[in-house]
């Protein structure tokens, strides 16, 4: 079989592009998110699956800059791309000990939905993380109740000029395939 499907769309490669193309970007313009940009890119997240399809997930979305900038505060410098994003996203999630490695692994699912769906949108987004010291803040800002937990606030907004620059020479973004794709089982190299 040639490098085209078998519904004609096309070389796998290629259709994948808005994958491999997808960037995190921390600097933002000043020009708002359309409503029907952000909804889609929540909506995005909201379909991600989940485990047991759980869907544990709430999200917050914020527009207002004030909130963005205080939020951006409170954790720096993880939370950078907060200072300049016109609009963000935060993950809630339930806050279960027994159960934190299948929670971030869903968190993680709807934080990279979002890129992509930035990405696919031609706008942009960008991952700000929590750390555990500054949690309190966060969930105060935002009125979190007790029992749920913020690790991920995902920044949107239209890149700036500076932040589309290739921050590696072309081809060099990744390690080679041959590093990092085994065939069957560990191969030392």
């Amino acid at each position: 079989m040639n490098d085209t499907t078998a519904s004609g769309h096309g070389a796998p490669r290629e259709r994948v592009l808005p994958l491999l193309r997808t960037r995190q970007v921390r600097e933002f313009t000043d020009e708002p998110l359309a409503q029907d940009v952000l909804d889609a890119i929540v909506d995005a997240a909201r379909w991600s699956g989940s485990s047991q399809n759980e869907q544990p997930w709430r999200f917050i979305v914020i527009r207002d800059g004030d909130t963005l900038r205080r939020l951006a505060e409170a954790g720096q410098p993880q939370t950078r791309p907060l200072n300049s994003a016109t609009a963000a996203v935060a993950v809630v999630l339930p806050d279960e000990k027994g159960r934190a490695i299948s929670r971030a692994y869903d968190e993680g699912r709807a934080a990279e939905r979002m890129l992509v769906a930035a990405s696919m949108l031609d706008v942009a987004a960008g991952i700000s993380w929590v750390r555990p010291d500054v949690a309190d803040a966060v969930h105060q800002i935002l009125a979190v109740p007790q029992g749920r937990l913020v690790r991920t606030i995902v920044a949107l907004g239209h890149p700036t000029e500076t932040a589309l620059q290739p921050k590696s020479a072309p081809g060099q973004a990744r390690l080679p395939r041959e590093q990092v794709v085994l065939e069957e089982r560990w191969q030392s190299r």
